[in-house]
């Protein structure tokens, strides 16, 4: 598989049923608090039921090769949360994660919009934490091909990456927000209240029912800052989690092979006829970024971030086994 675009940086939250946020309000939380606090406030819940022998909290990703799960799971280590020990993580389909917390079946979940806010409508829960606080200008959904497709295809790759540049330039801009609502609103598509989806659109989300619509910044980038660009540093960070939480061993030759699914060259090749800014690099520093700060381009026009995570880490792809060890990985073969 190879991945030369990205679709766009956040639009995922983690909402939780309205009683344990609740219990969260009675260790202190608010929601005018960030992702420290409210882990902090989640960790005093799950160590009360534990300490009250009641059962562990379900949590509900989309699947367990995901950003979602990745997400959550980080939100969860940095509360000092045992992921795959203190709480469940199950999988469910986004459109069943309102309905199942609704029913009690699950205690929370971490998913992409409109699904979140549909459990706010529904009075269900409350959407404590957003991706783009965990870690601004994150990654998420790519388009994906078989490595030969690109080989037997290249021009026709080449032109479907420009029709979709030219639509995330489209609906990255707030003008479009109320058509594009209108279209995925849709009933063959999410079949949904147009002014629930265009909160995400929008970035202004309702994150408790009754509450007013607060401004999230960069909760769900389509273009700006080089939001379709295929950075290999986010390929690498994704391999660092699967390898983190047991789902892949670490070599240096399968972090080769995850840099290499990310096809940055095609992205360029695609496009520099079109006379767009583009990176020089194909990889950076993930989390360096703490204001809006000019790179390498080639036009010399390009801005990226801030591009923080929650909890002031780096990740330096360059040293990748250096930020394993820094979770308490143990690296086979590594020098002492």
């Amino acid at each position: 598989m190879i991945a030369p675009f990205s679709f766009g940086l956040g639009g995922n939250a983690i909402t939780l049923s309205r009683s344990v946020f609740a219990e969260m309000e009675a260790a202190g939380a608010r929601l005018a608090m960030g992702p420290t606090e409210m882990g902090q406030a989640l960790a005093t819940v799950v160590s009360g039921r534990r300490d009250r022998g009641d059962a562990m909290l379900t949590l509900a990703v989309v699947h367990p090769f995901s950003g979602h799960n990745y997400e959550l799971r980080y939100w969860l280590a940095v509360a000092e949360i045992d992921p795959d020990q203190e709480v469940r993580i199950v999988v469910l389909p986004p459109s069943s994660m309102a309905a199942a917390l609704l029913e009690r079946q699950i205690d929370g979940f971490c998913v992409g919009e409109p699904w979140n806010s549909l459990a706010v409508e529904a009075g269900a829960g409350v959407i404590a934490v957003t991706k783009s606080s965990l870690w601004r200008q994150g990654p998420e959904k790519v388009l994906g091909f078989r490595a030969d497709f690109a080989q037997r295809w290249p021009e026709r790759l080449s032109a479907l990456l420009r029709a979709l540049y030219k639509a995330a330039e489209w609906a990255g801009r707030s003008e479009n927000h109320s058509e594009l609502g209108r279209i995925l609103a849709a009933q063959g598509y999410l079949a949904a209240s147009a002014e629930i989806v265009e909160r995400a659109l929008s970035g202004n989300l309702v994150r408790a029912s009754g509450g007013a619509p607060e401004p999230i910044p960069d909760f769900l980038v389509f273009h700006d800052h080089a939001a379709n660009f295929p950075w290999q540093s986010h390929s690498l960070w994704f391999y660092s989690q699967m390898v983190r939480w047991g789902q892949a061993a670490y070599s240096p030759a399968f972090a080769e092979k995850a840099r290499q699914v990310y096809r940055p060259d095609l992205y360029r090749g695609a496009l520099a006829r079109t006379g767009i800014d583009l990176p020089r690099a194909s990889a950076k520093v993930e989390g360096a970024l703490k204001t809006a700060t000019p790179v390498a381009s080639r036009n010399g026009t390009m801005i990226l971030g801030p591009d923080g995570f929650f909890d002031g880490r780096l990740f330096d792809p360059d040293q990748l086994e250096a930020y394993l060890k820094s979770f308490g990985v143990q690296i086979q073969g590594a020098a002492k």
